[in-house]
């Protein structure tokens, strides 16, 4: 048995961040993952689909994504050689809540990420039925495609597939699509999605695959946290009926295991399971730090894109809080009008004394808008303070100035 510092199960984003971390603070650390390193997001998510998302082409993006994605394989494989870092290349199970493999640790970081949720309906064995991974993984272009589904992964492989030429049909349970947005930005969303030729079946359930009319059929329900076969009964950690670890603020689940990530299923995004990760190795070392989980901005990558910070406009309704809803458009920019990019609409919500309570919005660059609005969240910022603040002219970002004013 070898003796180190910290193990870490999975080398995803908060994987191998939180290895890279605890590696530069002096620590040993040993990383146990059986897949490629990266995770999800790298290898079967965030990178692949951005690919798509800026090609031209079905046969393009297939290109793209093969030189993208091996190159920054490559580049976490460099992190993860830093002389204080061991790569084992194995699936990480527990023995006790000290040992996982042949190796034992002071602590341990969980972060083995998530995988697809399947709904039940019927006939998920049909040959047509893929996940995300699998319809990355088609090497010619289906001519109609049906999405069950209407949240991120949904509508981006929706807008993404409906550029590349195929027919797109979406179906989905609730009333609107995206629900962590804005109604009224995902509304205005779909109906743009609707004009490019996407047919969206809203308040609709599938009971059986077999009745959907498609060759491809891609099953965008959501993801699960990757949580089994772990031996976590032998460390006494109870999952969530959700299957997710369940952890405190500092991502601790039990005295000396931690889980963060898509594995405590609190913010499956990769950017939190980043943040995460230094949370977690802070706690290990005795160090304190500001991040704020409260302020976690996010990004739908569809055409054009959108963005959020903060509740929506009925959360704040729902939660009784006092705001005021300050409106922005694409189209009275000048910008976005030489871009050719004029749909698009912001909506800023800040407290009666003008402290920015959150942002929603869609439109080109809608994420590095949000991100601004996110950076002044952390810092306490009015809707004053903002006006007060210079935007370079011509840019997007007066889009943001002007709903302040």
């Amino acid at each position: 048995m070898t003796t180190t510092d910290l193990i870490i199960i999975g080398a995803g984003p908060g994987g191998y961040r939180a290895a890279e971390y605890a590696a530069k603070q002096g620590l040993k650390v040993v990383v146990f993952e059986r897949e490629d390193v990266g995770g999800t997001c790298l290898n079967v998510g965030c990178i692949p689909t951005k690919t798509y998302v800026h090609s031209t082409s079905f046969t393009e993006a297939r290109e793209r994504m093969a030189q993208v994605v091996p190159q920054l394989r490559s580049g976490v494989e460099g992190i993860l050689s830093h002389p204080n870092i061991t790569l084992v290349r194995e699936k990480g199970v527990f023995t006790d809540a000290h040992t996982v493999g042949d190796y034992t640790a002071d602590n341990i970081i969980i972060a083995t990420g998530s995988e697809t949720k399947y709904i039940p309906i019927k006939g998920l064995d049909d040959p047509r039925v893929v996940d995300s991974t699998g319809l990355l993984n088609l090497d010619t272009l289906p001519k109609r495609l049906t999405i069950i589904g209407a949240g991120v992964i949904g509508m981006e492989f929706a807008s993404v597939f409906n550029r590349f030429g195929a027919e797109v049909t979406v179906i989905e349970y609730l009333k609107e699509c995206l629900p962590a947005l804005d109604g009224d930005i995902a509304k205005r969303l779909r109906k743009l999605l609707e004009k490019r030729g996407i047919t969206f079946k809203m308040k609709t359930a599938v009971e059986n695959v077999a009745d959907l009319e498609a060759d491809v059929i891609l099953m965008a329900t959501g993801r699960k946290p990757r949580t089994g076969g772990l031996n976590l009964e032998a460390v006494g950690i109870t999952l969530t009926p959700q299957g997710a670890i369940p952890v405190d603020d500092n991502y601790q689940a039990v005295s000396n295991i931690y889980a963060i990530g898509d594995a405590n299923g609190r913010q499956m995004l990769a950017h939190a399971a980043e943040m995460q990760a230094i949370r977690a190795v802070n706690h290990i070392l005795g160090k304190t730090d500001g991040i704020r989980f409260d302020i976690m901005p996010a990004a739908i990558f569809t055409e054009p894109e959108a963005a959020c910070v903060g509740p929506t406009e009925d959360q704040l309704k729902e939660q009784g809080i006092a705001y005021e809803c300050r409106k922005s458009f694409w189209r009275a920019n000048g910008k976005a009008l030489a871009m050719n990019e004029t749909e698009g609409m912001l909506k800023l919500f800040a407290s009666p004394e003008g402290k920015i309570l959150g942002c929603h919005a869609f439109g080109a660059h809608a994420a590095d808008m949000v991100q601004e609005v996110s950076v002044l969240m952390c810092k306490h910022t009015t809707l004053h303070e903002l006006a007060d603040m210079v935007h370079i002219h011509p840019t997007l970002s007066e889009i943001l100035k002007n709903a302040a004013e």
